[in-house]
């Protein structure tokens, strides 16, 4: 009985912090030019970059050592 009092007690804290968000402003005026969505390339790319190139020229060699 009491933990069920404590839950309900700890239930009833915790929802009266939680507050919603204000109205938004509902996004851009019309006629407004859109943002731009630039998206920064970093190591990231580079790395998957570099990686497909090594995988493809580890599969040349493969290919090279079974023609022989």
């Amino acid at each position: 009985m009491k933990a069920l009092f404590l839950a309900a007690a700890l239930t009833a804290a915790a929802s009266s912090l939680a507050l919603a968000q204000g109205p938004s402003t509902g996004g851009p005026a019309p006629g407004t030019p859109a943002a731009t969505t630039d998206v920064p390339l970093d190591g990231g790319a580079s790395l998957l970059l570099a990686s497909g190139v090594a995988l493809g020229l580890k599969k040349l060699r493969q290919r090279r050592r079974l023609a022989r």
